[in-house]
């Protein structure tokens, strides 16, 4: 498994790349994708480091398990590829940004442009075999993801920290104090009722980014996102 990410995060997270259980991790990963389909494409598992510098992360959308039907997942947590029908828990997404800060539906679930303005969108596992939910759980992924998010949590700066569901809320525990920890139940159609939709995290986000003088996060999604 080729781990093509580079600059702080590379520094941050070589330590965990060369230890046992990730060594494990990355045969295990090559071994599935010999004999499954694996999303997503090799390439994109690291796209979350990739997109969001660690000197620039302002935000953590923490998500679960990478979307495991043909041509999702591309390494956002509920992300999906542009040209591809946006998965109802985004759709949930789209509706209480609406709702929200009154930013229409967007025509499309490709959320690269919230990645590059500090928005880490990261799954506690980053593969999974095609059709086949969580089928990568308990390999060595959520080790490595806490890593990532220990890295964050010793940030000085604080950073606001996005938990929707209870399976995020558990990171919560590890967290220091100076970060901001804005929590409401999963967006999935399943839950999205029970405390999801009326949270205003988009505009609480904003609000508290510009308090300390740093620019909103342009929710707004680009109308014809370029793929990169």
């Amino acid at each position: 498994m080729h781990t093509n990410f580079d600059g702080t995060w590379r520094t941050l997270l070589q330590p965990e790349i060369e230890k046992p259980y990730f060594q494990s991790l990355s045969s295990y990963v090559d071994a599935e994708r010999s004999q499954y389909a694996v999303f997503p494409d090799e390439a994109n598992v690291f796209s979350a480091l990739r997109y969001t510098p660690y000197e620039r992360v302002r935000v953590v959308i923490l998500g679960q398990d990478p979307y495991h039907d043909i041509g999702q997942a591309h390494g956002l947590c509920f992300s999906v590829l542009p040209g591809v029908k946006t998965p109802p828990s985004l759709v949930n997404i789209y509706k209480e940004l609406e709702s929200d800060l009154a930013i229409p539906i967007a025509n499309h679930g490709y959320l690269a442009s919230w990645a590059k303005q500090g928005v880490l969108m990261l799954n506690t596992a980053l593969t999974v075999r095609a059709h086949e939910a969580l089928s990568h759980r308990n390999r060595g992924w959520e080790t490595f993801t806490s890593a990532i998010l220990q890295a964050v949590n010793a940030k000085e700066e604080p950073v606001l920290f996005l938990l929707w569901g209870s399976p995020a809320q558990k990171v919560a525990n590890n967290l220091h104090p100076r970060h901001i920890l804005l929590k409401a139940a999963h967006p999935s159609p399943l839950s999205a009722y029970r405390g999801f939709f009326g949270c205003k995290h988009f505009s609480q986000v904003n609000a508290l980014l510009t308090e300390r003088g740093e620019s909103p996060i342009e929710w707004r999604l680009p109308e014809n996102p370029v793929l990169e």
